[in-house]
């Protein structure tokens, strides 16, 4: 695979055998974000646990405390007084039926979070095959089915992310942009580490994190030392 120039210069600066301290991951991060726009930050961490085993899935969410730097489109599947609380709390769509009949109907899909009160779900459920495959489906787990649609319409725009094993057992979340500096990334690297962990399954043995990486969407990966991250 050949890679430009920019990317070429970056991965110089990234020693690929040396594991690096989270804080200086993030530093080096940033040095090699060079591209033209606001490069997301994002980590990749594999467990050390089996996703195929219904006792060793890892999944969550959580607010990161510097939000994510991303303007994030909520849609909510609601009715009556539900609806109107979503809208209030600034929700981009808000529907019933004719929601749905526009992602089926439509393809229409102009939002990165859906959310839906418990008792749409009947309904939602049409569009397991649509949404499921990216990411979408409203899930309790995640706090996306909830009686409470207009908290989490604010906690999905001040930055709640998903965090969710891969058929690999990886976790990949963005946490912030190059812009954010070290500092608010380490704090929203941090809040995300400290969840996984806490999220770790009674079943997994062994050492839980495996490999953490840091990357910019453009630049080469940082590997950071898991011995760092408060899991032994």
């Amino acid at each position: 695979m050949k890679h430009g120039k920019k990317y070429v210069d970056s991965a110089k600066l990234v020693e690929k055998l040396n594991l690096y301290d989270p804080n200086d991951a993030l530093d080096l991060a940033i040095k090699t974000a060079t591209a033209k726009f606001d490069e997301t930050v994002e980590v990749h961490v594999r467990l050390g646990v089996d996703s195929r085993h219904a006792d060793q899935q890892v999944r969550g969410a959580v607010v990161l405390p510097n939000g994510t730097g991303k303007n994030v489109r909520v849609a909510v599947f609601a009715k009556g007084p539900d609806a109107d609380a979503a809208a209030a709390a600034g929700a981009e769509v808000v529907g019933a039926e004719d929601l749905v009949a526009k992602i089926q109907g439509e393809g229409f899909m102009d939002f990165d979070v859906a959310i839906a009160a418990p008792n749409m779900m009947g309904l939602v459920g049409r569009l397991g095959k649509v949404l499921g495959p990216r990411g979408l489906m409203p899930s309790p787990k995640a706090g996306t089915v909830t009686p409470d649609v207009a908290k989490a319409v604010t906690e999905a725009k001040a930055g709640k992310i998903e965090y969710r094993l891969d058929k690999t057992n990886i976790i990949h979340c963005p946490i912030g942009k190059a812009s954010f500096g070290t500092e608010k990334l380490s704090e929203n690297f941090n809040t995300l580490l400290d969840a996984i962990i806490k999220a770790k399954p009674a079943a997994s043995k062994g050492q839980y994190i495996r490999s953490c990486v840091v990357a910019t969407t453009m630049g080469p990966g940082i590997k950071i030392n898991p011995l760092k991250l408060g899991t032994e």
